[in-house]
């Protein structure tokens, strides 16, 4: 294990800042003893919640940031306005070599916009894509692009599919992960024009597994390790996964609540219910990594709890030790 990996944490990003990115970091201490955090935020602010810790105070450090960036604000003036702003300020660390990682549960748009414009892209990365791990049948799949590039080109998708692969094969340690277009039929000729010019590159892909398309509903099956869409597509998969997930739990609960006998059955079934429950969450995965970039910044829901900030962090550790940044740059190969 590399020694002191340090970790900036954006204390004033999400919706419970910051008293949830604090407790975030401070169970990623306890739980990874070679890492640093720096909290990086209004100085008093978090100062006032590092009060209710113990911790060792050599690997926490605080710089200080007095602007916030909201959710609602316009991402690319906000990012060249707020030069003091958390976000800002955090993702210039990474960029300075100051540190290894940034991870924020702040604003998407202002954390795609200063992943680009601050940290940067690796050379040959034409598009840096947004890249959570969502729950399958087999485990974990990475879906690329959710969120960063709307108005992708084949030649983006290829990257994205080629980045994934890396990615699942060193952090997710799948061997050699299988990897599909999202389509809306299994045929080749099949789909729009961004997929029917993507696919035949796809298959010419040396370096990958590539299997094909992927229809929506075979996503949850676990037919694929790396699902590669551009980011409309990918954002609208994410949410009603999420969105599905959580009505069904509500549902199922209902259920087993509504009747005297139903709620004895669910005494019953409920150790077996945990279990299968935990194994489609995504909140152990992490946050989603912003893949292509020099440096690496990890965005986390905005609702987050310490335990999605702790993963994000802890998912970070795995992502500098396995250098993926330095295997993207050595794989990705560009026509000059």
């Amino acid at each position: 294990m590399r020694e002191n990996i340090k970790i900036v944490v954006d204390a004033m990003g999400g919706d419970f800042a910051p008293e949830v990115p604090v407790q975030g970091a401070m169970d990623a201490l306890r739980e990874n003893t070679g890492i640093t955090v720096v909290l990086v935020g209004r100085t008093d602010e978090i100062k006032k919640e590092l009060e209710k810790y113990t911790y060792d105070e050599k690997r926490v450090e605080i710089v200080h940031a007095d602007e916030v960036i909201g959710f609602d604000e316009p991402p690319v003036m906000a990012v060249r306005k707020k030069k003091n702003s958390s976000i800002v300020v955090g993702m210039n660390l990474v960029k300075h070599g100051e540190a290894d990682a940034f991870v924020s549960a702040g604003s998407t748009g202002a954390i795609l916009v200063g992943g680009q414009m601050i940290v940067g892209r690796i050379k040959g990365v034409e598009r840096a894509p947004l890249a959570p791990l969502i729950p399958t049948a087999n485990g974990p799949a990475l879906l690329i692009d959710c969120g960063a590039n709307v108005d992708a080109r084949a030649s983006h998708l290829v990257q994205f599919a080629r980045m994934g692969s890396i990615y699942m094969k060193d952090v997710v340690g799948i061997e050699n992960p299988k990897v599909a277009i999202v389509n809306i039929g299994a045929e080749e000729e099949k789909g729009n024009q961004l997929v029917k010019e993507t696919y035949p590159l796809l298959k010419e892909c040396g370096d990958i597994n590539f299997t094909g398309s992927i229809e929506a509903r075979d996503i949850p099956k676990g037919d694929a390790d790396v699902i590669v869409c551009e980011a409309f597509v990918g954002n609208v998969i994410l949410k009603l996964y999420e969105g599905l997930a959580a009505t069904l739990l509500s549902k199922v609960k209902q259920g087993l609540m509504s009747t005297f006998r139903s709620k004895i059955g669910a005494l019953l079934i409920k150790p077996a219910l945990k279990n299968t429950m935990k194994e489609f969450n995504t909140d152990d995965h992490g946050g989603a990594p912003l893949l292509g970039l020099k440096g690496l910044v990890v965005k986390t829901h905005g609702s987050s709890d310490a335990h999605d900030v702790q993963m994000g962090i802890l998912q970070c550790v795995q992502f500098t030790e396995q250098k993926i940044n330095e295997k993207i740059k050595d794989k990705l190969t560009v026509e000059e």
